[in-house]
């Protein structure tokens, strides 16, 4: 699992972890900590440390099989931005020919979808 991978897993599941494993892993993932500075930190040895990271991790990879959240979401947001294109591609194609409440409505999309992420 690549970083960018656990980074879309801890935002989606973080909350179903217990609190010490929101913890350590905050600081591990996002703080950037050691396992030698988080143990030094929580005055525990570096194997607690790293034993939490790694169950922290297998427990997230466990959440998104089981749940598919992470995934749900990575294609809507794909089918989001299909429909935006094709949407652009019409505005282009029949700018002008369209009715003008549907051209509003169809703006009024595009500019509620386009380039917000």
């Amino acid at each position: 699992m690549d970083k960018l991978d656990l980074a879309a897993l801890w935002d989606a599941y973080r909350d179903l972890l217990t609190d010490t494993q929101k913890e350590i892993c905050d600081m591990y993932f996002n703080l950037d900590l050691t396992v030698s500075e988080i143990a030094d930190e929580k005055d525990v040895s570096r194997q607690a440390v790293s034993e939490c990271v790694n169950a922290c991790k297998k427990e997230l990879a466990s959440l998104e099989e089981t749940l598919g959240f992470v995934k749900r979401l990575s294609e809507s947001d794909k089918e989001k931005a299909d429909l935006v294109a094709a949407l652009r591609a019409s505005e282009e194609k029949y700018g002008d020919g369209l009715p003008g409440a549907f051209r509003a409505e169809l703006e009024g999309i595009l500019d509620r979808y386009s380039d917000k992420d």
